[in-house]
């Protein structure tokens, strides 16, 4: 096992050998598993996609912007087909066993989505440092994003600088924005990653990154999976909800995961990512 490996977790208490990945997410700061899903499934997903953020688009809070022509979208589980698919994917579940331990939460389900004419995002990190990564480098929490579309150069492209993820300064703006001094050490790491339909990424939304310019007509829809160990608290920024009998048709399996509310009738999630927003949409 690998030495990042999460204290207390065994080789057989995973469906699938992470080795190369957690030793990935702690060196790069990213990995990913190419053809997880087939072309069909991450069709249904886009149609999904589509559905939720006509939707959100429709009313006040619904879609948060990250700048010019790009959303954020914060969703149910019941609005995708795919979830539990994606929750009790092999991969999915091994990964966050080993980097997180055998009690994650997935926390998160949303999507971003860039259109036609989105601009390049300043670098930054999803949230501020967590003092266990900061005192222990250590990952309290993982993001897993799977794109609806074959990424293509023109359609901006997401862009990380690998091994960022333990760059920690007081000068980053809410614990989360670099400066723009630091932007050469950036640009100089910087990946472009082109995910195919059914491809999964896993990283940690401590990794500096950013999307860039879309220069096509194409939007770029990609699910995110927001998943947290248990001392991270990136929960209580979201609103993640399922209904009673969506509850219980879902598998032990992932039910034992799943930190959300049961309720009765499902309302349409406000989107908190209120400074995100706003710093985003100055740049």
């Amino acid at each position: 096992m690998s030495p990042h490996t999460h204290p207390g977790v065994t080789p057989d208490a995973l469906d699938v050998d992470v080795t190369a990945d957690v030793e990935a997410l702690y060196e790069d700061g990213i990995t990913a598993r190419k053809g997880a899903f087939t072309h069909e499934w991450a069709d249904r997903l886009r149609e999904d996609i589509e559905v939720a953020f006509d939707e959100a688009r429709s009313r006040p809070g619904g879609a948060v912007g990250r700048g010019p022509h790009r959303y954020y979208v914060e969703i149910h589980p019941e609005q995708l087909r795919g979830f539990v698919d994606l929750a009790d994917h092999p991969w999915v579940r091994s990964v966050c066993t080993a980097v997180l331990g055998p009690d994650y939460r997935i926390v998160e389900v949303g999507f971003d989505v860039p259109l036609e004419g989105a601009v390049n995002q300043p670098w930054h990190r999803d949230f501020p440092m967590p003092e266990e990564t900061r005192a222990e480098r250590r990952l309290t929490s993982l993001a897993f994003n799977v794109t609806a579309v074959d990424t293509e150069e023109d359609m901006g492209p997401f862009e990380i600088a690998p091994g960022t993820q333990w760059d920690d300064s007081p000068e980053f703006a809410h614990g989360m924005f670099p400066p723009r001094s630091h932007y050469p050490r950036y640009e100089e790491r910087a990946v472009r990653k082109y995910p195919r339909r059914g491809d999964i990424s896993a990283r940690s939304a401590l990794t500096i990154h950013r999307g860039t310019r879309n220069h096509s007509a194409t939007s770029r829809p990609v699910l995110v999976l927001g998943v947290d160990g248990p001392e991270a608290t990136n929960g209580e920024r979201h609103d993640t909800a399922v209904t009673r009998a969506y509850w219980d048709s879902l598998p032990e399996r992932v039910r034992r995961h799943l930190d959300c509310e049961v309720v009765d009738e499902l309302r349409p999630v406000t989107q908190k990512h209120t400074i995100e927003g706003l710093v985003m949409g100055d740049a």
